[in-house]
């Protein structure tokens, strides 16, 4: 059983590796939107090239990240979180000295891969650490930690880009991976998710990041070395690399490529449904949506996130551009976003447990539209206090009410044994319709390859996206009223109270019979 204390000087280390690592694919996920327009110029680099540079790290992120926790429970957690910083440092590196766009969308793919490995890797460190006794308080630190990384990155993002230069966004996760790589091999525990010797069930990465998981929490006993669905995996990011690369490029490709590529895509999706009904352990279990209230919820996640995502990626860029702010100004304007949702999410969430999830679920999505509507304001000439505060404080206030509910009624939906795989499949969920907004709106809104160097030009395409996010929020806000229903009382909580991420909700591992347990190997 762990016994890590969280006042001894290893729980201290614990903690701080677990933030450490956890805080470089945070930084990484919020500072880099505001170097887009530098990236741009400095590269030569037209509009898809930008919107690679997104989307390549969120398309290894989304696909590979249901797997990278049952690495874990086979190789060590320890092992594998550190085999994942290090490959995201060294693929960080990549991008600060890439010479060309391809260069710097082939590194971020690959830092998408480091993170996959290292997300769910600290969450499970720290739940396969502590005593339980301390859990708790351990995860709420490493979750309160992570949300004040997520503020400060658009800050400190926007003051390298104007400073050092963009590079510096990148280069920063090496010294911090120098600092967490001998701390995690020195002071951080080794566990994998075979059982102890006390015949209890090892704690498991591989639920807490979605990964596939036995519907009793003891299968781990019996199957301690189950097969990894790596055809799933690579179906699954084949699929939405695919995709992507029809949205990206319709405007300019030829038809023929970009048929073939959304046809190809369709059919790798219709391929990993196939290969997840057969596998006896699949990546993504179809029959967890057996729950209706799982689904209806992931599909309120799909149109949240696909609104956040598109959101983020472009409003950094027409504050710039448009507005004519700095980096730093455009990064620091967004930030009252993250503050709000760091200080009122727990306060948020225990609302929610009182009066039900319907009413913050639904409207949550209608604040969130009617805030990204007053971004419509936001043109050349903006005042901050005027035009851009109002909106962002509408928008952080719509987060706030509807981020923690989500998680609490994902985690509700399904049986206890099985809260872990839900909490990843949502996670996943939410960067996958991320990433298919950032694709999808310049292609939905006409903006041209080169329309982030008109104010102009973006200006009106700006507006245009922010409609259709608008849109996407209600619809989000509508499917939320018709089917969610209060869950049962004695369901699961979440365990991470307070979150600071704008990207995607949080992870979640699983608690049974008094113990924790993140899955199964």
């Amino acid at each position: 059983m762990p016994d890590v204390r969280l006042a001894s000087p290893q729980g201290k280390w614990i903690l701080l590796t677990t933030v450490l690592g956890s805080s470089m694919a945070m930084l990484d996920s919020t500072v880099v939107n505001v170097a887009l327009p530098r990236i741009g110029r400095d590269l030569d680099a037209d509009l898809a090239a930008l919107q690679w540079t997104v989307n390549a790290y969120l398309l290894t992120l989304a696909g590979l990240i249901l797997l990278g926790g049952s690495l874990g429970d086979h190789y060590g957690r320890r092992k594998v979180f550190v085999i994942g910083v290090v490959w995201f440092a060294a693929a960080s590196l990549l991008c600060g000295i890439a010479p060309n766009a391809g260069v710097l969308v082939a590194a971020r793919a690959l830092q998408g891969v480091g993170g996959a490995l290292l997300t769910p890797g600290s969450l499970a460190l720290i739940q396969a650490s502590f005593h339980a006794d301390d859990r708790g308080r351990a995860v709420g630190l490493w979750s309160g930690f992570g949300g004040i990384g997520a503020a400060v990155g658009p800050f400190l993002g926007g003051w390298l880009v104007d400073g050092p230069g963009w590079r510096w966004v990148f280069l920063l996760n090496v010294p911090l991976a120098v600092v967490c790589v001998p701390v995690a091999l020195r002071h951080v525990p080794e566990s994998d998710g075979r059982p102890s010797r006390s015949g209890a069930t090892g704690i498991a990465t591989g639920i807490a990041t979605g990964s596939a998981a036995e519907s009793a929490v003891g299968t781990a006993k019996d199957r301690p070395h189950a097969r990894f669905d790596v055809l799933g995996a690579f179906l699954g990011a084949l699929a939405l690399a695919l995709v992507t690369y029809a949205l990206i490029e319709a405007p300019s490709g030829s038809v023929g490529v970009v048929s073939g590529a959304a046809v190809a895509g369709l059919a790798a999706g219709v391929a990993f449904v196939a290969v997840e009904r057969r596998h006896p352990d699949p990546m993504l279990p179809l029959d967890i949506f057996a729950s209706r209230q799982f689904t209806a919820v992931n599909l309120v996640t799909l149109c949240v996130y696909a609104a956040f995502g598109g959101f983020f990626f472009l409003s950094a860029v027409q504050l710039q551009v448009a507005v004519g702010w700095s980096a730093l100004g455009a990064g620091t304007a967004l930030l009252p976003t993250t503050v709000l949702m760091l200080l009122l999410s727990a306060r948020s969430g225990e609302l929610a447990e009182r009066i039900g999830p319907r009413i913050p679920l639904t409207v949550g999505p209608l604040l969130c539209a009617a805030g990204m509507l007053l971004m419509l304001r936001v043109g050349p000439g903006a005042s901050y206090a005027a035009d851009v505060l109002p909106a962002v404080l509408v928008l952080g206030c719509g987060m706030v009410t509807l981020v923690a509910p989500l998680t609490a009624t994902v985690l509700a939906s399904v049986d206890v044994s099985r809260a872990g795989v839900a909490s990843g499949v949502n996670n996943a969920a939410a960067r996958a319709a991320g990433l298919v907004a950032v694709a999808a709106l310049p292609l939905l809104t006409g903006m041209s390859a080169e329309a982030y160097r008109s104010a102009t030009a973006f200006d009106e395409a700006f507006g245009r996206a922010m409609v259709l996010c608008a849109g996407v929020l209600v619809v989000g806000a509508v499917v939320a009223f018709t089917t969610v229903r209060r869950p049962a009382p004695d369901c699961r909580r979440p365990e991470c109270r307070t979150h600071g991420s704008v990207l995607a909700p949080p992870l979640e591992g699983e608690r049974a019979k008094g113990r924790l347990s993140l899955g199964d190997g």
